[in-house]
């Protein structure tokens, strides 16, 4: 993993299976990544808002019409990988921060996978 200013090289794109999820440290926050059929790569934070704990990645990868999403393994809610909106909370609401997670801008260049903060 290798660092810019505003980018980080994460890994190559063949490294990540399509539809699961694989976890990265990114400038000391963990960052879920997702690889979809179509090899589009999108990232998320790792970190669940309502377990507390950096499962994400571990999630089960599906989509609500057109738009791909990740269920919590944990307490089931379902977040919109592109836009880390939380979808469905499970009648739950998470303790002092917002139930949607944190996006990170994606580029995968020469079949490397690179992150930057939105």
């Amino acid at each position: 993993m290798t660092a810019t200013a505003l980018s980080t090289d994460v890994c190559a794109l063949d490294a990540l299976v399509p539809e699961r999820g694989a976890a990265a440290l990114v400038d000391g926050v963990q960052v879920a990544l997702f690889r979809l059929a179509d090899d589009t790569v999108l990232a998320v934070q790792n970190r669940d808002p309502f377990a507390g704990a950096n499962v994400v990645a571990r999630g089960i990868v599906g989509s609500v019409g057109d738009t791909p999403t990740v269920t919590s393994p944990m307490h089931k809610q379902v977040w919109d990988l592109r836009t880390g909106e939380c979808l469905d909370t499970g009648g739950k609401t998470p303790k002092d921060v917002t139930p949607d997670l944190t996006t990170w801008a994606v580029d995968v260049r020469e079949g490397r996978v690179v992150v930057a903060p939105r």
